[in-house]
């Protein structure tokens, strides 16, 4: 493709034949997770013939049985596309090869050292590129490095004798779906889409119509791959920045809130973000590592972002020293103090433990001595370093602790019991009614 992006706003399904409905295709979507999963369902609502792979046969069993976190409106969706048979599941990565069009929605975690894992994904698109087909086109939409769609799919295709926007089409569509928000719904959400030739973005465009509002369509994959990059990146940098103001206002007496809050009122050049515990989930604790870690091979640094990482990995130690200060203000220590963290998930309403700094924050109050047990309606079990399974504890209000500390707020929880504990440590920033409340 010419150099310089290809701007084009397709509404849903100009593309399609008549009825705006993708009968007849046939649509195999890799990976089942909380991206692969609401993906399938959009293409089964559009009665697409629909696969689901996944090499995780308890992570289809449970997609089969409807144990999985689903938003209330993906719920019926699901119901609907299994009891009809649109979205049919399975591990045999043969399936492939009658698919019109492969959707690659695999994870693209880091390991403990923040470096890029990217063996499911690297397992996934050679998976593809093994059963792929002439006339078949191949979507990358996993968060990576700017390159990867290159590297992983277009010369292993053309290692197999695939001329690529002739006898196959790829392409780059990084997903865009933020969990439990109703109002961002993938269908509602613009798309970013990157092809390596026209006709490659042409044939994409024929069913990714359906999974956003509009199609935003640059010049080539490696800009559509930086454009993921960047979103999470800006939004990395900016909590940081949050965490920051919010030490800031503490040291000066002031409240961050009211302050983020009187800046919101400003129509232009201020977006608001928000203090916390930390970041969980798959993106912003993830993807910057990735952009990081290529400029790295490259003896290039990018100070801003690697500052803003750092803090934010710091976060949750900043949660354990400040809970020890209370404590300490109390005349007790950690060890052997009987603490509560309330809310586990790494975000309101979900069930989403992923990245979750509760987890970490768990694991160091262990380490220094302290009891400690949680609360979540969401989360019925979980697992953490150095102190292995714990269950969700149903009625902490019924019992006394030491130090509460509040991680995740969920919408469908009283917090009014809290008035009655000693000490909780607001790490949400949002229990201003609360007595015995402490800052992070």
């Amino acid at each position: 493709m010419e150099s310089g992006a290809i701007e084009v706003s397709v509404e849903g399904g100009e593309l399609l034949s008549a009825g705006g409905v993708l009968q007849g295709w046939r649509i195999a979507v890799v990976g089942m997770g909380y991206v692969g999963l609401p993906t399938a369902l959009s293409f089964a609502d559009e009665d697409a013939d629909v696969v689901g792979i996944d090499v995780n046969e308890a992570r289809l069993a449970a997609i089969n049985d409807v144990q999985v976190d689903l938003s209330p409106r993906d719920w019926p969706r699901s119901v609907r596309a299994l009891q009809q048979s649109a979205l049919r599941l399975t591990s045999d990565s043969a399936e492939l090869t009658a698919a019109d069009a492969v959707i690659v929605c695999v994870p693209t975690p880091i390991d403990e050292h923040s470096t890029p894992d990217l063996g499911p994904l690297s397992a996934a698109c050679a998976t593809v590129v093994e059963h792929a087909r002439p006339g078949q086109t191949i979507v990358l939409t996993s968060t990576t490095y700017a390159g990867c769609t290159q590297d992983l799919l277009v010369k292993p295709l053309q290692d197999r004798g695939f001329r690529v926007g002739t006898d196959v089409f790829v392409a780059f569509s990084p997903e865009r779906i933020d969990p439990g928000v109703v109002d961002h719904a993938p269908e509602q959400t613009p798309r970013v889409l990157g092809g390596c030739t026209e006709a490659c973005v042409e044939n994409a465009m024929r069913f990714l119509t359906h999974t956003a509002c509009e199609l935003h369509v640059v010049s080539s994959p490696e800009v559509a791959e930086m454009t993921k990059l960047l979103e999470n990146t800006f939004r990395a940098v900016n909590i940081a920045l949050a965490n920051e103001f919010a030490n800031a206002a503490r040291e000066l007496k002031v409240d961050v809130m009211e302050v983020i809050a009187a800046a919101s009122t400003k129509p232009y050049g201020y977006m608001p973000f928000y203090p916390g515990a930390g970041v969980g989930g798959h993106c912003i604790p993830c993807d910057p590592h990735y952009l990081l870690w290529q400029l790295r091979a490259r003896r290039t640094n990018s100070p801003l972002v690697e500052a803003a990482m750092s803090a934010i990995a710091a976060r949750p130690r900043d949660v354990v020293t400040q809970a020890a200060r209370i404590l300490a203000d109390r005349g007790r220590s950690l060890k052997g103090a009987r603490v509560l963290v309330l809310g586990v998930s790494y975000k309101p309403g979900l069930a989403d433990v992923r990245e979750s700094p509760a987890l970490a924050i768990i694991s160091m109050l262990n380490g220094q001595g302290a009891e400690v047990a949680y609360s979540d309606p969401h989360v019925a079990e979980i697992s953490v370093r150095g102190v292995g399974r714990l269950t969700h504890q149903p009625a902490p209000d019924e019992q006394h602790w030491d130090l509460v500390v509040v991680h995740t707020v969920h919408p469908d929880q009283d917090h009014d019991w809290l008035t009655g504990q000693s000490a909780v440590l607001d790490t949400t920033y949002r229990l201003a009614a609360v007595a015995e409340r402490h800052l992070l």
